[in-house]
């Protein structure tokens, strides 16, 4: 396994009104954060936030091209992004105790904190159509040039982990410093990773190595 320490590219935040960054997205322009009663969404080059929709969002937030996914206790629902409506729910694979979301190859993935497992989900019916086991708690978790990345938070420590998407073998690590949460996860598709700082109400930008 290659291990490296993070690279804190900038910080986005404290926001205002907001006491925990749950799960993490980004849409090609803009970075959304999901923080208990509303989604948020600040530009990631001026750090300035830019959007609120009044929807819950207690976990992973994902976004497909069109629509938000979010989780909101033991269910996810499919949001449009420019009116906040709900357009669907469908159950979320841990009943509750899910953490973070993404989206690949049409399908969800969602991991399960405690139960340190991601599952891939069809989105439209929420069945489960395959289940990675992890060695640690799951947090955040995105895609990225087809590399499966989550976050993991246990006590002090937090890092970036890459793993086989076949077999949940962890083959790159990325360590944050200790006392530096990661509560959600998200890549832009390029050299950066938006980490979600739970309590401390910020979002960080971490390099991507290689």
């Amino acid at each position: 396994m290659k291990r490296s320490a993070a690279e804190i590219l900038r910080e986005y935040g404290p926001f205002p009104s907001v006491d925990a960054v749950h799960g993490v997205t980004f849409d090609g322009r803009h970075v959304w954060f999901a923080s208990g009663d509303r989604l948020n969404a600040f530009d990631p080059e001026s750090g300035s936030q830019v959007r609120a929709l009044h929807v819950a969002g207690h976990a992973g937030t994902a976004f497909d091209g069109r629509h938000l996914f979010q989780l909101a206790e033991d269910r996810i629902q499919k949001i449009d992004p420019e009116t906040g409506r709900v357009l669907a729910t469908i159950p979320a694979p841990g009943g509750g105790g899910d953490s973070g979301m993404a989206w690949a190859e049409g399908s969800l993935w969602v991991g399960q904190y405690r139960e340190r497992k991601i599952h891939q989900i069809d989105p439209e019916t929420g069945a489960i159509l395959r289940t990675i086991a992890s060695d640690r708690f799951v947090t955040g978790v995105t895609w990225t040039k087809d590399e499966l990345w989550h976050g993991t938070w246990e006590g002090d420590e937090s890092a970036l982990r890459r793993v086989d998407p076949r077999t949940g073998e962890v083959l790159e690590q990325v360590d944050l410093p200790p006392g530096m949460g990661v509560s959600g996860l998200e890549a832009d598709g390029g050299d950066r990773f938006f980490c979600g700082g739970g309590p401390s109400a910020t979002v960080r930008a971490v390099r991507r190595p290689g």
